[in-house]
């Protein structure tokens, strides 16, 4: 294939670049290429050309119309064509980043031999208009937001880890869950944005999907489960706190860190026995990030999560109303704390809004559609910026974080404020 990688080596108007790291990035594990090569030769020698015979001109006896020989060059079949003219082709669907929809085109000379690339004197096929350049565009802003969006969470994640870290007087069964929920974030982002900054532009490592980036592909969805994990274990938490008056929170606790670290290790397992086995070689190019119906395996339990937590939240919002409801004496013994309150607001907002991007997605738009850009938007929106949102509702809104920081800050602000010495004078007449 020869012919193929001069594809990818050349440019055209300033966007030869773009198309040289999009072709680079076919994964020949992908189609077959041999069968390909083989369907072409049956192609060429099944049809007579007819642009071998004499020559129609008024003179007979001229010879044969010179013409470009039919070539496979390593993706697409191009016919017999007439010499000065040019021969079209759908572009390939196997290559990521076309558009199976646009035309290739090769250019046959006067002299009956195919263009050859003035750069490497190799015979050159243009697929500089199989890609929408606007669109590749429209990608990589997307990209953009997700890589600030998961920035911006990462910081502020790391942010709130140090504060809740720091005040030790805020050590308590809640913040522990809260810490641990964070953790899961943090880890999910940064390697997020791991794979947008290192593994994104990397088209040769795409292309040949090693065992390490398939392993950042696990990795990274182990933690993107965590994230609903914990959340489910804090709506649980809530709803047992307030439902159940006498319970050992430690051993809650416990059971809730196995099962928030421990669950999604399960189901991650499955996806990945199940993928790697019984996943044909399409699915497993470009380190497993090419959607898939192995990926059920991992939206099914987060809706669940998502669905339970609802359900521990309405029976919250059922148990809060009874409490406030009930008379002065019973309120002042058994009613719910201010700072559950605060917890249970901050769940009651994150719950939805940590689970937007899978409500939405039975209505994802067909590529195309005037929606599709504004759906994008918002899940690239969603899912980047739910560390930040996790962060501020949990820490840097949270009342009791508010008043250690206060507290915090007026022992410095008086600790280095200068002592006036104080003295009483006496004096003798």
């Amino acid at each position: 294939m020869s012919e193929q990688s001069s594809n990818s080596s050349s440019s055209d108007s300033g966007s030869g670049s773009t198309i040289a790291a999009i072709a680079e990035s076919a994964a020949e594990s992908g189609p077959d290429f041999d069968a390909l090569r083989a369907a072409c030769s049956a192609r060429l020698n099944g049809s007579s050309s007819h642009l071998s015979g004499p020559s129609p001109g008024p003179e007979p006896g001229l010879g044969p119309r010179p013409f470009c020989p039919g070539t496979f060059d390593g993706w697409l079949c191009w016919p017999d064509t007439a010499a000065g003219t040019s021969a079209y082709e759908l572009c390939p669907d196997f290559i990521t980043g076309f558009d199976p929809t646009r035309y290739a085109h090769k250019e046959c000379g006067s002299d009956g031999e195919w263009f050859k690339h003035p750069l490497n004197n190799k015979t050159w096929s243009n697929y500089t208009t199989c890609v929408n350049l606007d669109d590749l565009e429209w990608k990589h802003n997307v990209n953009l937001i997700y890589e600030v969006g998961y920035g911006i969470s990462l910081l502020a994640i790391l942010l709130s880890l140090a504060i809740l870290g720091y005040f030790k007087t805020l050590k308590c069964a809640r913040i522990t869950l809260h810490m641990n929920l964070f953790a899961s974030f943090a880890a999910n982002n940064s390697l997020w944005l791991l794979w947008y900054l290192m593994v994104m532009p990397n088209t040769e490592l795409l292309q040949d999907s090693p065992a390490r980036c398939v392993a950042l592909h696990i990795n990274l969805h182990y933690f993107l489960l965590t994230n609903y994990s914990w959340m489910l274990c804090e709506g649980f938490y809530l709803h047992t706190v307030l439902v159940s008056a006498f319970i050992s929170e430690k051993r809650l606790v416990k059971w809730l860190i196995a099962f928030g670290w421990g669950s999604p290790a399960v189901v991650i397992f499955v996806y990945s026995l199940a993928r790697g086995l019984g996943g044909s070689a399409e699915q497993k190019i470009h380190c497993w990030m090419s959607p898939t119906d192995y990926d059920n395996i991992l939206v099914v339990p987060v809706c669940i999560s998502m669905f339970l937590n609802l359900l521990f939240l309405c029976n919250i919002v059922r148990v809060v109303l009874l409490k406030l409801n009930a008379p002065a004496s019973i309120q002042g013994s058994c009613g719910p704390s201010r700072t559950v309150l605060q917890a249970f607001r901050a769940t009651l907002l994150l719950v939805p809004l940590l689970g937007l991007q899978y409500i939405v997605t039975p209505f994802r738009p067909a590529p195309g559609h005037p929606w599709e850009n504004t759906y994008e938007i918002i899940s690239a929106f969603t899912a980047s910026f739910q560390g930040l949102c996790v962060a501020t509702l949990f820490c840097f809104f949270n009342g009791e974080v508010i008043a250690q920081v206060k507290r915090k800050w007026r022992m410095l602000c008086f600790s280095n404020r200068p002592r006036t010495n104080s003295y009483t004078a006496t004096q003798f007449f």
